[in-house]
């Protein structure tokens, strides 16, 4: 059930932020919106630890920055995989997972205090 949750709060924050965002566009807007949450799940929970580990030193130099650009990394390679999700640029993809971040936090909390 949680997982379904953060399924739907994931749909929801990308569908807003395709909005919101003038570099990033979702053309049928909910079913890819579901795909794009499906794979960027998978492509976090399998790609970018490898990521992280491979570029550790770079990420610890930079003070955890770099992992940002791992994000961003993570939405262009679901924009390449996702056929109807566009991201313009490397820092569209970087404010897109910023935001992303914080609007999905900002969902959660609100679910949570729904429940109480």
């Amino acid at each position: 059930m949680k997982l379904l949750i953060k399924l739907i709060v994931s749909t929801v924050a990308i569908i807003i932020l395709s909005k919101l965002l003038p570099g990033v566009s979702i053309d049928p807007p909910y079913t890819t919106a579901i795909m794009v949450a499906i794979v960027l799940a998978l492509l976090n929970a399998l790609v970018k630890p490898i990521l992280i580990l491979l570029t550790l030193p770079l990420t610890i130099i930079t003070l955890g920055l770099f992992l940002l650009v791992i994000n961003a990394l993570i939405i262009l390679l679901a924009d390449k995989l996702i056929d109807g999700f566009t991201v313009s640029s490397i820092w569209t993809a970087i404010l897109f997972s910023i935001l992303l971040s914080i609007l999905q936090s900002i969902l959660h909390a609100l679910i949570k205090e729904d429940k109480k």
